[in-house]
């Protein structure tokens, strides 16, 4: 997968940067430095192209996943943080999820679909990437949830869904509600910078 790695002071842990549908590799490296400026850096690049935009798998409609292809993209990913572990020679237990819109998505994937793949995630706007399915075990997993109450593409209802199924496996989920739409938002970071000082260790 098409990604940067930036090696940090603090060699073991390492943030795992998704961009939202549209963006690359280089949206989302200002924001992880204001998260954690001592951790690695993994930045990925989705592999699907939807009209010429990047994303980490595809989907039938807006909202709509194609879950085959998740299935299949969600394993594509785990196998690359896996051989990029070797590659860079970073922690593989100590990888924190950022991911925004479809890369929270695909970052919430992982969480549902296999155990210990990320010590912890900060998702913002994400929606359920499956259900009716059983979610390992996410005992001891933090992860932050951004919304927007006025979010017209992942919806109240979706958030609060997401953070019930999470929480039934045993994560330890907090939402951060905005005001606001789909936008990410500087107060939406800060709360998500407090949040990882807070309870990622």
């Amino acid at each position: 997968m098409k990604h940067i790695f930036e090696k940090g002071k603090n060699r073991n842990r390492t943030l795992l940067l998704l961009h939202g549908t549209g963006g690359d590799e280089n949206d989302l490296i200002p924001l992880a430095k204001h998260i954690d400026d001592d951790a690695n850096l993994l930045s990925v690049r989705g592999n699907v192209l939807e009209n010429g935009m990047p994303r980490f798998f595809k989907r039938l409609a807006e909202g709509v996943f194609d879950e085959e292809d998740l299935i299949f993209r969600t394993g594509e990913l785990n196998d690359f943080l896996n051989e990029a572990a070797k590659k860079y020679s970073f922690d593989r237990s100590d990888v924190v999820a950022v991911g925004y819109s479809n890369g929270a998505n695909i970052a919430g994937s992982l969480l549902f679909h296999y155990e210990n793949s990320l010590k912890a995630a900060i998702l913002h706007h994400p929606m359920v990437p499956r259900r009716n399915i059983e979610i390992p075990s996410l005992a001891g997993t933090p992860v932050f949830i951004g919304a927007g109450m006025n979010d017209p593409i992942c919806l109240p209802q979706e958030t609060r869904d997401l953070a019930e199924l999470l929480k039934a496996a045993n994560g330890e989920v907090a939402i951060h509600w905005e005001n606001h739409g789909h936008q990410l938002t500087s107060s939406e970071v800060e709360a998500a910078s407090a949040w990882y000082k807070e309870y990622v260790k």
